[in-house]
């Protein structure tokens, strides 16, 4: 029914077209009848009568034609007819040709754009039935089609609006077809507006299916989701026109901006606009409020499960926490400090982690995504932070071979002092005049580490000098006494008292005498006291380096 309707609104359009052509030229004829010279032609009635032509010779041949060569011959007379209205507003602006020409030229304009319109949307509606019919991927190559006649239809009624504004400005106003056409503009706006947020729906329920879908499914779920965005860009593009066009009317677009910007995302000048922010304002409120009565009462239920949940975490991760602090600190077990606290976090973290991943599952969050997501990121952050993963390596090692624990007097890392804190990243040092230095744990590592303080005992390493003329035996007995009379010298092992260097200046001993380790600096600075005390009672000398210098007199007789 559409089709015949278009084909006759075409035929008549080119029959008033000849008509009119035919009048201006029997016009010439009856004024040459006349016996009077006929004007010459201005440029724009050349350029006028020049695309006229041509339009009556389309006109003509569409009559014979059929199929798709009719469609061919009709695109072709679109394009031309808007050839002849860049000529026609050229002469509207510019007062080129009579006012009467004009006037017929716009009529005629009209009428055409009447029948352009009847004939574009009978097309629209066979190809959208088509469309329907057709498999996902005949429905690729038809929506080419399609989007090329929704241009020309909008390029029609951007047409229809011109010409009643050449009308306005030939001063022939028609305030019932611009009326009727404000009303065909409307209408037009909101169904393209309802067609969008259809297959917005649309979009949005096929990317919650191809969420939940298997392999085999996804394919043909995302191609019909890549048909459905194609359409909704096509009618937003339409959109766009159609609210440049309702601007100029003077009707209220503001929701249909809305609409754009919602959909594409885009941000433009529209936005400053008082109407449109008061619209996407009312928009967001009035979906917050419906999204607030359909889910708040679920939704509140599933936060308090994740609450309990999380409480009821936090209640186990104590209580494991405490289970494995007892188990660590067995004396059995032997472990270090570090290990201990290794033990008892990673326990925490792992029920923590299990109670988090429930939490999150039983409020509807898919966890497959997010363990996706944690596993690129640790590859990311494993490259960007290679010196705190060598350090943590570094940690590890020191975990495993226990090499020093906190309380131990160390050299590690170029460092003395008392490790006070352990982590598998650092060491934190007391240095012995009570400075914190914090030492990467690959430098550790990867240096000498001394642990003073890591056996029971120790040999305390002393070294006394007496003179060459003193008594030895006497000095060598003087020692012995000293070192045995020392609460703290071990009997087992014995002490070792030895004479050991016959030095330039004196005569060594060495006294070795073995202790508990947190008795070293006590023993040794007691005994070095006591040994220059008892020298000096016994008058044994403690010599210290001298040097004889001679002087030789010269004579002066001899110099």
């Amino acid at each position: 029914m559409n089709m015949s309707v278009c084909r006759r609104v075409l035929l008549q359009s080119a029959v008033v077209m000849l008509v009119f052509v035919t009048s201006l030229f029997s016009a010439n004829l009856w004024a040459q009848s006349e016996g009077e010279a006929p004007p010459l032609p201005s440029k724009a009635q050349v350029a006028l009568n020049q695309v006229n032509n041509e339009i009556r010779e389309l006109s003509e041949s569409i009559k014979v034609a059929t199929g798709d060569q009719r469609d061919a011959i009709q695109f072709r007379l679109f394009n031309k007819n808007n050839e002849l209205r860049e000529v026609i507003a050229k002469a509207v602006d510019a007062d080129s040709l009579p006012k009467e020409m004009l006037i017929e030229q716009v009529k005629f304009q009209q009428k055409y754009t009447e029948g352009a319109k009847v004939y574009l949307e009978g097309k629209l509606a066979a190809v959208n039935e088509e469309f329907n019919g057709a498999n996902d991927e005949k429905k690729l190559s038809i929506l080419n089609r399609y989007s090329e006649l929704q241009e020309y239809l909008d390029s029609a009624y951007e047409s229809n609006w011109q010409n009643l504004i050449w009308m306005q400005k030939l001063g022939v106003q028609d305030k019932a077809d611009e009326s009727a056409f404000e009303l065909l503009v409307e209408k037009r706006l909101r169904l393209t507006s309802a067609s969008i947020e259809y297959f917005n729906q649309q979009i949005s329920a096929i990317g919650s299916q191809i969420a939940s879908a298997p392999e085999a499914d996804k394919a043909g779920l995302q191609t019909g989701q890549l048909i459905l965005k194609q359409r909704m860009n096509i009618e937003t593009k339409s959109l766009r026109h159609l609210i440049v066009l309702g601007d100029q009317i003077g009707l209220d677009t503001s929701e249909y901006k809305r609409q754009v910007f919602s959909v594409t995302g885009n941000i433009t000048q529209d936005i400053l606009d008082s109407k449109v922010l008061f619209s996407m304002l009312s928009h967001w409120w009035s979906a917050a409020i419906d999204w607030l009565a359909d889910n708040a009462p679920q939704q509140l239920f599933q936060l308090s499960i994740l609450i309990l949940i999380l409480f009821v975490t936090r209640s186990i991760v104590k209580l494991v926490r405490k289970i494995v602090t007892k188990a660590v600190q067995n004396k059995n077990l032997k472990l270090s400090h570090l290990m201990q606290n290794f033990f008892v976090s990673m326990s925490g973290n792992i029920v923590w982690i299990i109670g988090i991943m429930v939490g999150l599952s039983q409020i509807g969050l898919n966890l497959a995504p997010i363990l996706t997501g944690f596993g690129i990121a640790g590859v990311i952050i494993g490259f960007a932070l290679q010196d705190t993963l060598s350090n943590f390596a570094a940690g590890m090692m020191l975990l495993i071979y226990r090499p020093f624990d906190v309380g131990d007097f160390v050299f590690a890392g170029g460092v003395d002092g008392k490790v006070s804190h352990m982590s598998l990243v650092s060491t934190t040092i007391r240095t012995f005049d009570n400075q914190i230095i914090i030492v990467p744990n690959g430098k550790i590592w990867g240096d000498v580490i001394k642990n003073v303080t890591h056996e029971r005992t120790r040999r305390v390493d002393m070294v006394f000098g007496i003179g060459y003329g003193d008594d030895l035996l006497k000095a060598e007995s003087v020692l012995h006494e000293i070192v045995s009379a020392h609460p703290a010298v071990l009997k087992s092992p014995e002490p070792n008292i030895k004479v050991h260097t016959l030095n330039t200046s004196s005569v060594d001993f060495i006294v070795r005498p073995w202790v508990k380790t947190d008795d070293y600096w006590d023993v040794y600075w007691d005994i070095t006291k006591e040994v220059k005390l008892r020298f000096d009672n016994e008058g044994i000398s403690i010599p210290f380096p001298q040097q004889d210098v001679h002087l030789h007199m010269v004579n002066k007789q001899e110099a």
